[in-house]
């Protein structure tokens, strides 16, 4: 139980990193107060968006508080993530 537990929160870490690394790609800045005022699951549902929607949804989340399911509906063409376990 442990180990999925800590398998679970690595991944997690790994996800937000990634939020960072690709909001720094596509703004060229630094993530760190944007990260902040989102949630996490805001944060995973991000991943599944192209670059075009990100901004979008991005400034959706921010502004309107939309919810991790919600940024996951209003999603027109997914990014499928296949190495999540």
């Amino acid at each position: 139980m442990t180990r999925q537990h800590y398998a679970l929160g690595l991944q997690n870490r790994m996800v937000v990193l990634e939020f960072k690394q690709r909001y720094f790609e596509i703004f060229n800045k630094r993530s760190d107060e944007t990260a902040e005022k989102l949630k996490f699951d805001q944060i995973a549902a991000l991943r599944f968006t192209y670059d075009d929607e990100f901004k979008e949804l991005l400034y959706r989340a921010l502004h309107e508080n939309i919810s991790g399911d919600e940024i996951k509906r209003s999603i027109k063409k997914w990014r499928a993530d296949r190495l999540r376990i």
